[in-house]
Order: C-alpha cells, then structure tokens, then sequence
C-alpha cells in the first residue's frame, strides 16, 4: 500500500521523504511552488540525487506534484491563461529531475464561457505544455462541480483527454471529497461508480487518489474536506475505498484538515484496514 498525505516543499524533497516516514507514509503529496503561484524553489541536485536514493531505499510509491491552486487554463482573462502555461510548462521541465512520479492540477473554471470552450482551452494548455518522451505523467482531478468548474462529470475529464494530442501523458486522480459532493454516490454503490469511470474514460487512466471525508452531504458541490470518519462520506466508506481491489495498489494522499500526528493516525489506519 503507498499512502501518504500533503508536505511543505520548503526544506526539500529529502526532508518531505524522511518526514513521509516518520509519520508512517511511503509516498507524499506537494504543492510544487506556493499554492497562490509564484516562482518555485529553484531545484538542489544533490537533494534531488539523495531524494531517489532515499526513496528507493524505503520502498517508495510514486510521489505526486500538485499545481497551484490559482492555475486555470480555461480563465476568461488572457493573461490568467497564460500564467497557468507557463508555471506548468516550468512544473514539468523541473519534474524531470525526480523522473516517473505524477502532477496533479484543477483543470479550472470556465467563468461563463460554457463548459465546452473550457474543455477546448484546458487542452490547448495540455497540448502546448506536453512533450516527446516526457517523464511525468500529467493527473486530471476530479473535481466537485461548484461553480463554474470544469471537471464536476466523468464526461468533462473524457472531453479534455480526446482533445489532448499526447493523451498517453495523461491519467485522473479521484478525489472522494470532490466526487462525493459532485453527486457520485462512493458510500452505498461505489462498484457502479467505478463502472461508471470505466466506461467513459477507462480505470486504466486512474492513477492515483485523494482520501478524505468530506463536510457536505453528497451532491452539495461544495468541496469541503473533513477528517477521516467525521464527514458524510464515513469511515466505512474510505476504508472500503482504500481496500477495493481496483483500487488498493494507487497511490493515496491525505488532504483532510490535520496536522503531522493527525496525519499519522489516519495512514494507521488505513494500513490497518489495507493489510
């Protein structure tokens, strides 16, 4: 089982792996610049060089990447767009370093323009960014539906990847908070809400996942994420998430609202639950 939960990026990928262990995870989840944008941490070869090392050591799972939050490919705004270009053109030239991991991202907010020219303008993004014998596989999020969000239905994520022309790159993160909220129902029929993924972008596709429970009953499309057990979504639930067979060998990310000790509480328990 490879599960871990969010990490500060600021002291570097060696300190977030030995904190990943000390807290009983073997995979970690990191905002690759400051979640509002900015500029990145320029990249330390020899922490990167000691990183590999240490995680093949301690029998890592792949690490995921996640974009900022402020990135949205499908802004109305020019500018905006191009921002969100240009940090992931730079995200994926700086992953090369930690070669076969994944980045995550939001696909974004269409803001009034309709849900069919924001999926048009994610994948210019995709197109645009990705390139020839790329290392880094690129994750879709699936997302709550709030707003004018993209990425709320299976079918908006299957619509970005068949405009996507390196769709080989690309695969999806489940959130359970997200889909929850954006009216799958993962509590009481989560085989047919796999059927569902399967049929119109394909489990293969599916290559990692973000446990949480979430505040909000489902279909809220709120997006509001709860510690484990403590939500709508149960910890019954999660645990059967986390042990379905076609599930079990992703990688899992915590991003419920804790810190380090709450952080190693839950990975227990879903190792518990796992073995």
């Amino acid at each position: 089982m490879y599960v871990g939960c969010h990490l500060s990026a600021s002291k570097g990928y060696l300190h977030m792996a030995k904190e990943a262990v000390s807290i009983g995870a073997n995979t970690f989840q990191y905002f690759t610049r400051n979640p509002r944008g900015g500029n990145a941490k320029a990249l330390d070869p020899k922490d990167t060089e000691a990183f590999r090392a240490f995680a093949g050591e301690h029998g890592f799972g792949q690490v995921l990447a996640h974009a900022p939050y402020t990135l949205n490919g499908c802004s109305a705004d020019p500018g905006v767009r191009d921002f969100a270009r240009r940090t992931m053109a730079d995200d994926l030239q700086r992953l090369e370093a930690t070669p076969g991991n994944l980045y995550n991202f939001h696909p974004g907010s269409h803001v009034g323009q309709g849900t069919e020219t924001g999926i048009a303008l994610i994948a210019d993004m995709l197109n645009a960014v990705l390139f020839e014998d790329m290392h880094t596989t690129v994750l879709l999020e699936t997302m709550a539906g709030k707003g004018s969000e993209i990425g709320g239905r299976f079918e908006e994520l299957r619509a970005i990847i068949d405009r996507t022309e390196r769709a080989d790159c690309l695969g999806v993160c489940l959130d359970t908070c997200h889909v929850h909220d954006a009216g799958y129902n993962i509590v009481n029929d989560l085989d047919g809400v796999l059927a569902e993924f399967d049929r119109v972008i394909g489990l293969d596709r599916l290559r990692a996942l973000h446990i949480n429970d979430s505040k909000n009953p489902q279909g809220a499309r709120k997006d509001r994420h709860e510690k484990l057990g403590e939500g709508h979504i149960g910890l019954e639930a999660i645990l059967r998430i986390v042990e379905h067979p076609a599930l079990r060998r992703l990688p899992m990310l915590l991003e419920t609202p804790n810190e380090l000790d709450g952080y190693a509480k839950e990975i227990a328990i879903l190792k518990e639950r796992h073995a």
